[in-house]
């Protein structure tokens, strides 16, 4: 039944080529949009890269305050990160750095613009960087404030040149100091902004006394690990137990918020503690999949009917020789399946081309697309959306057409 369904499916794609155009054109264009954003999302959310024990982190980034006129949100500072966070007994390791500044800097009268971070010892054993030269910045090292850093790869082409060399005890100037090399890690997309720079600094080395700001907001965040998975919900638990019995600063402000997030939480957290970050993410992603999905859907439902008044003759002899609607109705939705699928399979394959132009013009160095299983699951799922939902009421038009009518037309 099924095979007889798809030749005739395809006997009547064939014979009006331009509606099958438009058809397959919105259908394989949607899915384009939806599988590249797919990838995007995909790749932002699960590349776990350098942070590898998501499992077993939490992400403390922002604090807010908030009174009954304003509010003010921001990072932390470093003096609040010493005396509350550090004092944690859960944890076993608590990676501490800053927001990345940029910096200009001369190389044969070029002039590079650097983005750089400092970090604590730490933060190189929270997380596991891929090291292409030379090792991380040791304990030593920052206790002893050297000016030491760890580049990323493409800090090292722009910096040094392509000529292969080793990095690795070369120097490099950020905002008039010189920092001797001493690793060269795999970069980063900016995507993955709490841990981007272009180099890395010992946290000993920053230009601002570090405990000089005894207040609680700054532009410091922590990662905080715990010695396993199962800790996580403990972790959290001590922390909001810690912020609870924080004393509120000055008088206009009467609640004080912060969270130690998984790493989603904390991608999508607002700074806004009213308005929920995951809330705002997914109706953001809903509203323009249902809007990209909506005009094609309603195009491709008109064609179907369009089509059905074209073969009303066809169904009323069906009709006259006994075929009941439900057979009728159940042809025609497999027949719109199968188109939906075609132009998927075209779908996929821009994607792929689509995809592949956008990493090479690498709008966003270091972020690259693919059409991995759980993008392709995505696929699979939208097609047989989009088939059921265009389909289902034309069909219903159609097994409601009289046998008489359908026959004069």
């Amino acid at each position: 039944m099924l095979k007889n369904y798809f030749k005739i499916a395809i006997a009547v794609l064939r014979r009006r080529k331009f509606f099958t155009f438009i058809s397959l054109f919105g259908i394989s264009f949607t899915l384009t949009i939806l599988l590249v954003m797919t990838a995007f999302i995909d790749k932002v959310v699960n590349d776990n890269y350098p942070d590898k024990k998501r499992d077993r982190s939490l992400y403390i980034s922002h604090i807010e305050l908030r009174g009954k006129e304003s509010m003010n949100s921001s990072g932390l500072s470093y003096s609040y990160i010493s005396r509350f966070v550090n004092k944690m007994k859960t944890p076993v390791k608590i990676a501490v750095s800053s927001g990345f500044g940029s910096t200009n800097t001369y190389v044969n009268n070029r002039k590079i613009v650097i983005n750089y971070k400092y970090a604590n010892a730490a933060f190189w054993e929270v997380l596991d960087f891929e090291f292409v030269e030379g090792k991380p910045i040791s304990r030593q090292q920052t206790d002893n404030a050297e000016r030491v850093t760890v580049i990323s790869e493409d800090m090292k082409k722009e910096y040094f040149g392509d000529d292969n060399s080793p990095a690795v005890g070369k120097y490099i100037e950020a905002d008039n100091i010189k920092y001797r090399v001493c690793g060269v890690v795999k970069s980063l997309p900016i995507t993955s902004y709490t841990l981007y720079s272009d180099i890395y600094l010992p946290i000993t080395t920053s230009k601002t006394k570090l405990d000089a700001d005894k207040g609680y907001m700054g532009n410091y965040s922590a990662i905080v690990l715990a010695e396993n998975s199962s800790d996580v919900p403990k972790m959290k638990k001590e922390y909001d137990n810690i912020v609870a019995k924080l004393p509120i600063p000055g008088k206009e402000w009467d609640h004080l918020y912060s969270h130690a997030d998984t790493y989603i939480e904390g991608y999508v957290r607002t700074g806004n503690e009213k308005s929920s970050g995951m809330v705002y993410a997914f109706t953001a992603i809903t509203l323009f999949a249902l809007f990209v999905m909506l005009l094609p859907t309603l195009n491709l439902v008109n064609v179907n009917i369009t089509r059905i008044m074209e073969r009303s003759s066809e169904i009323g002899v069906r009709k006259a020789f006994g075929a009941s609607s439900k057979t009728l109705v159940y042809q025609f939705i497999v027949e719109n399946l199968i188109l939906t699928f075609l132009g998927g399979i075209i779908g996929v394959v821009l994607s792929v081309v689509v995809m592949y132009f956008i990493n090479d013009a690498e709008l966003i160095a270091n972020l690259n697309l693919s059409l991995n299983f759980t993008v392709l699951a995505y696929a699979l799922f939208t097609c047989m959306f989009f088939g059921l939902l265009s389909g289902v009421y034309p069909a219903w038009r159609m097994s409601k057409l009289n046998i008489v009518l359908a026959l004069k037309a």
